[in-house]
């Protein structure tokens, strides 16, 4: 269970990704979700700390793209916003997603960590990838009906997780 469905880094937000220790243990790349972590549930709305985020992401030499399971609407939408490529439709937690990001951006699964709010998709799929995975608190609770069924399963999981960082085993960024 551990090996697919532990997050490396679990962090309250994007906003608190520690980027110098990222770029030192080698990731120069972002696979980015959409719902609950770049922006709320459904929302196109970008707030003014997520551009600027995305702005210093850029400057010091990352790469990022967004990969949705949403429809190719709202998701050009807010990879417009952020001047950064989209996969929409991914498939999220299929090989199929991240192997389109990885493409899109010209990285490595190396090279690259994909962040997110879901155990059961963005993790395990990172993970099945051998990327560097991020697990970061949703930005809201609303959220659809099958992220909420699948939180009813996710919520073993991150009593596990945590209890893997209190021996050390995950390393967590979050402020309590």
């Amino acid at each position: 269970m551990k090996k697919y469905l532990y997050p490396d880094l679990y962090v309250n937000s994007i906003l608190d990704l520690p980027l110098d220790k990222l770029y030192q243990h080698g990731i120069r790349a972002f696979i980015l979700d959409l719902d609950n972590t770049v922006t709320e549930w459904n929302s196109c709305e970008l707030r003014d700390e997520v551009v600027a985020w995305m702005k210093e992401v850029k400057a010091r030499g990352f790469k990022a793209c967004i990969a949705s399971n949403n429809g190719r609407e709202r998701v050009v939408a807010v990879a417009e916003g952020l001047g950064i490529p989209f996969v929409s439709k991914a498939g999220k937690p299929r090989r199929r997603a991240f192997l389109r990001a990885l493409e899109v951006m010209g990285s490595s699964a190396e090279e690259t960590a994909v962040i997110g709010d879901q155990v059961f998709t963005d993790i395990l799929g990172g993970n099945r990838m051998g990327l560097f995975t991020i697990l970061v608190v949703p930005i809201n609770k609303r959220e659809f009906i099958g992220t909420r069924v699948m939180r009813k399963f996710e919520i073993m999981v991150l009593r596990e997780i945590r209890k893997a960082i209190e021996r050390g085993d995950v390393n967590s960024l979050l402020i309590d």
